[in-house]
């Protein structure tokens, strides 16, 4: 007899982060999922939001995702799609598939916990590293902080940097990108992310004037949901434009990659719903030909680059990774050494989150309730 879902529970956490992303982001919110099915195994699984909506994420579960759920088959393939279709009155993005995501990475978790298989192996591995680039969350930064930070990424070993840009006053991009280019010489790779920042007109005239310092991509020049303002912008540019960390359906990403907006696509696992959607928009990435780099969430994305066809670059933001933050409850499922990033095995997603930052107690919706 096929398991169904017999109980969903949540609990909210808030990780202070060691180097703030700015005045108004001191930390990430994540909300922890356990699933329990009607043999009493159970998967892990969470929600991840950093500034804004985890109420609204955790309420989300814990009524109308756990309403749907509960006494339905235990299997995150099957579940997903009609669960959406439910939802999406609500909303088919933003909220919406960040709550599912926390239930749909428990389900595979719970999957590989019975399978006794680490997530890349329940996927299907295909590689057995990855290669990962620093990353920084530092417009924020003086221009000897934004440096320092430049050198200890070449000195981890990192071949690739990212950095932000999108001051008021181009001239301390300009400045600011010169400097880092010469931190980290002329032949590591060096990314530049605006975080939606710019219009049209400003982010091609920056963009033209940043091309000196020879850019691997431009991450997120316009608003993420502008579409025909990025199919514009990548036929004036060069530079190539990556993207998607603010997509949230496979159904958004066709339109931005068909539409010819987007050389590197970039969805965030939590964002898009899951594992299981963010597979089918890594299938329509390769089908289309498109490079994907996902997005943050270090100790979760490494896992899906290895199980995916073709080598994708993980991020790792210095000082970010919920193990670096104190956050998890046993090591990290991957260990990075230099450049590479490697899994250590664990069955499962191998990601639990130690009770220390907890802002509150468990709340579950057991199965008698309606």
């Amino acid at each position: 007899m096929t398991a169904t879902i017999a109980r969903l529970a949540t609990r909210p956490i808030r990780i202070p982060l060691r180097r703030p992303w700015g005045p108004d982001v001191p930390d990430l919110s994540v909300v922890e999922v356990v699933v329990e099915d009607s043999d009493g195994a159970r998967g892990f699984g969470f929600s991840w939001t950093p500034t804004i909506g985890a109420a609204a994420v955790q309420a989300h579960l814990d009524r109308d995702i756990a309403d749907f759920a509960i006494g339905r088959e235990a299997e995150a393939s099957a579940l997903w799609e009609p669960l959406w279709t439910h939802l999406h009155e609500g909303g088919g993005g933003g909220i919406t598939t960040i709550a599912m995501a926390g239930l749909d990475l428990a389900l595979w978790d719970l999957a590989g916990r019975r399978a006794g298989l680490p997530l890349t192996e329940l996927i299907g591995r295909r590689h057995e590293t990855a290669t990962v680039y620093g990353s920084g969350v530092n417009l924020h930064y003086p221009l000897d902080e934004l440096v320092a930070q430049a050198e200890r990424l070449v000195a981890a070993g990192f071949d690739a940097v990212k950095v932000k840009v999108g001051s008021s006053d181009l001239s301390r991009d300009l400045e600011r990108i010169a400097a880092v280019r010469e931190a980290i010489g002329p032949d590591r790779r060096l990314m530049i992310d605006a975080n939606q920042r710019w219009a049209l007109g400003q982010a091609e005239r920056a963009i033209g004037e940043l091309a000196a310092f020879d850019l691997a991509w431009i991450e997120e020049p316009l608003r993420a949901d502008d579409l025909a303002g990025h199919v514009e912008l990548r036929r004036r540019l060069e530079v190539p434009v990556a993207l998607g960390e603010n997509l949230y359906t496979h159904y958004r990403f066709a339109e931005f990659i068909d539409g010819g907006a987007v050389d590197v696509v970039q969805p965030n696992a939590v964002r898009v719903g899951g594992i299981t959607p963010f597979l089918r928009i890594a299938e329509l990435a390769a089908d289309r030909g498109v490079e994907l780099a996902p997005h943050l969430l270090l100790e979760l994305s490494a896992q899906l680059a290895l199980a995916l066809p073709g080598r994708h670059l993980v991020e790792s933001v210095e000082d970010a990774s919920f193990e670096a933050l104190g956050a998890l409850a046993e090591p990290a499922p991957v260990t990075i050494v230099g450049a590479t990033v490697s899994t250590i095995g664990r069955p499962g997603l191998g990601i639990r989150f130690s009770g220390e930052q907890s802002d509150g107690a468990p709340s579950a919706r057991p199965t008698e309730e309606p």
